[in-house]
């Protein structure tokens, strides 16, 4: 009994603001002005689709490249002494301890067109460049935010490796490459799948980022969302329908993942 009672404020917390803000979310999708039911808040998102195309895609980009940096990196860390370790972690970290808005508004700085990056290449003679208010624009500034959400769940995997493991693999006559796609890849998966998770989501449902990095011109599902709830186009119910089809793509996504997942690690152990 004791264990239920310590339970009850994580459960009060979870009805408060989790499951009663869905279950509001799911009303208003369905539910017009009047309260009514229907359904044409959802027929008529078909003209965004090309928003839900754009968010999804540049969300799929910024967790590759995240995936490209991240891995290797984590790679390395969980393979350096603990010293070296310690303080190329903090400086991983650093950022995260400055706010978010700070750190998005600090790209505006050096990307624009007289900003730092820019100014460097005129001095050296070289052509500026055009990234700022562009897509590419806002996938840098993805990257940068959540490229330690996919290196620290790698990390944490990566380090908890038996090392005997690798040793036993050694002495069967494996060489370092098959060492790694045999049985370091294999087993650092369930890092790659937390870590893309934890990328892929805030990417595809990120308003700040677009807004500062993108100039307006890259509207993604999270600045759409906050044009319905906050915008002069006022229509929660259409926000709440987008909102209620971009949560089911998503954890329709992660299941997909997870089950991949599972099928990587019964493969090892066969």
């Amino acid at each position: 009994m004791k264990s239920k009672g310590v339970a009850v404020p994580y459960v009060i917390w979870m009805a408060l603001f989790v499951v009663i803000p869905l279950i509001l979310v799911v009303v208003y999708a369905f539910t017009t002005r009047t309260g009514g039911f229907t359904l044409e808040n959802f027929a008529s998102m078909g003209q965004y689709v090309g928003v839900f195309g754009r968010s999804f895609l540049l969300a799929l980009v910024a967790t590759l490249v995240c995936i490209l940096l991240g891995y290797p990196l984590a790679y390395l860390l969980a393979r350096e002494q603990s010293r070296l370790r310690g303080m190329a972690t903090l400086l991983i970290m650093l950022p995260m301890w400055m706010n978010f808005l700070l750190r998005t508004y600090s790209w505006v700085f050096l990307l624009e067109r007289n900003g730092f990056f820019n100014t460097l290449l005129s001095t050296l003679g070289l052509p500026k460049l055009d990234i700022i208010d562009t897509s590419a624009a806002v996938v840098l500034g993805m990257v940068y935010n959540f490229l330690p959400f996919m290196v620290l769940p790698i990390f944490s995997v990566i380090e908890k490796i038996d090392p005997r493991v690798i040793e036993a693999a050694q002495d069967l006559g494996a060489n370092d490459r098959q060492v790694f796609r045999r049985i370091v890849f294999p087993l650092s998966l369930p890092g790659v799948l937390s870590g893309v998770t934890m990328v892929f989501i805030p990417s595809v449902s990120t308003f700040v980022i677009s807004k500062l990095l993108g100039g307006g011109m890259t509207l993604l599902l999270g600045d759409l969302i906050e044009m319905q709830f906050l915008g002069a186009a006022y229509n929660p119910h259409l926000g709440s329908a987008i909102s209620l089809v971009m949560m089911v793509i998503v954890l329709a996504c992660m299941g997909i993942m997870n089950r991949f997942g599972e099928g990587e690690g019964e493969a090892v152990v066969l």
